[in-house]
């Protein structure tokens, strides 16, 4: 399903994820080195390359890897979960896909996170809002898992990890709410 995601997922002028990375832009290092995880299509990883910084481009699915490639751009599978993440890195992107790590693995998944982003450096997460867990039937009949997570929870998990929130922007999604956080790891010294 890698190319009817990147079709519904194409750039739009006016996504709330543009704001987003317009706010990573302010803070970001200038010719910065990031980890992307979940890449997906690449569009973000696109629009931060035409802006100078250096993605590293990952997903979990080789569907989206495959098709980076065929868009000649580099791609490298990466589970977020088990394989170590490098860095340290200026920042990491998570849009749209910590969602689909479970309740009780995403605190090993920031700690992960945590450890590879440089001291100063920033993380941006997109994460879905809300309570509990589901099972979501995308339009291929895929079952996907949906940890739900109070915004409160998401911010006390970060800081846990000297991970302070810096920018956030909440929105209604067509299949939920969303909260958009920019955080920045310990000092910028």
């Amino acid at each position: 399903c890698a190319d009817e995601y990147a079709e519904t997922t194409a750039p739009r002028s006016e996504a709330d994820d543009q704001q987003a990375l317009v706010e990573l832009l302010k803070v970001a290092e200038p010719g910065g080195h990031l980890l992307e995880i979940g890449s997906g299509p690449g569009w973000d990883a696109d629009w931060l390359e035409d802006r100078g910084l250096t993605i590293r481009r990952t997903d979990g699915a080789e569907s989206f890897v495959q098709f980076q490639a065929s868009r000649g751009r580099r791609a490298e599978r990466l589970d977020v979960i088990h394989d170590p993440l490098g860095g340290p890195y200026d920042g990491v992107v998570a849009l749209h896909v910590l969602q689909h790590i479970e309740r009780e693995t995403l605190p090993s998944v920031f700690a992960g996170i945590a450890g590879a982003i440089r001291d100063g450096g920033v993380f941006l997460l997109a994460l879905r809002e809300g309570e509990g867990e589901s099972v979501e039937i995308g339009s291929k009949g895929n079952e996907y898992y949906v940890a739900l997570w109070p915004r409160s929870e998401i911010v006390a998990a970060l800081a846990a990890r000297d991970l302070s929130l810096l920018w956030s922007h909440s929105f209604e999604g067509r299949d939920g709410r969303w909260l958009t956080g920019l955080f920045r790891k310990g000092s910028s010294e």
